[in-house]
């Protein structure tokens, strides 16, 4: 499964970004460009610990039952899946900012390697590996970047 430990997915990642402009249509969701970006930006806190939600009481029951088909290789996130409470992005942004801005939270998960995940539990799956969290983050790219074509 790829993930961002992987030098080859982060440089993946950054050149998809670099394909959103501020007018890119979405092909699912709410979210403009600018919105998605920075909704990524704030998962990629939640992986480095700078966001701490508490646990949902949906995912205490199901969240051992869902991640594993969550996590299965080569499956993309499904359009429309549920966030995380406090991800979700609705005031406008500016698509430039934002795509700095996650840049380099990208760029300080990956450098700093395992060791700078969080052990704070997922709000849905709960625990989760430093391994794991690196995949779902890419995923959840992946799963914006393909809601704009990129």
């Amino acid at each position: 499964m790829k993930n961002l430990f992987e030098r080859s997915a982060v440089e993946e990642v950054k050149g998809r970004m670099a394909q959103l402009r501020p007018d890119s249509a979405a092909h699912w969701g709410k979210m403009n460009a600018a919105q998605a970006v920075e909704h990524c930006a704030r998962g990629m806190e939640l992986a480095l610990g700078d966001r701490r939600p508490p646990r949902v009481l949906i995912g205490r029951i199901l969240g051992p039952l869902v991640k594993p088909m969550a996590f299965r290789d080569g499956e993309p996130m499904r359009k429309n899946s549920p966030t995380v409470p406090g991800l979700a992005v609705e005031d406008e942004r500016d698509l430039e900012a934002e795509r700095s801005r996650l840049c380099g939270l990208i760029d300080r998960f990956a450098a700093g390697g395992p060791a700078c995940c969080t052990t704070h539990p997922h709000s849905f799956f709960g625990r989760l590996t430093p391994e794991e969290w690196s995949a779902w983050m890419y995923k959840h790219l992946d799963h914006h970047l393909r809601q704009f074509g990129a």
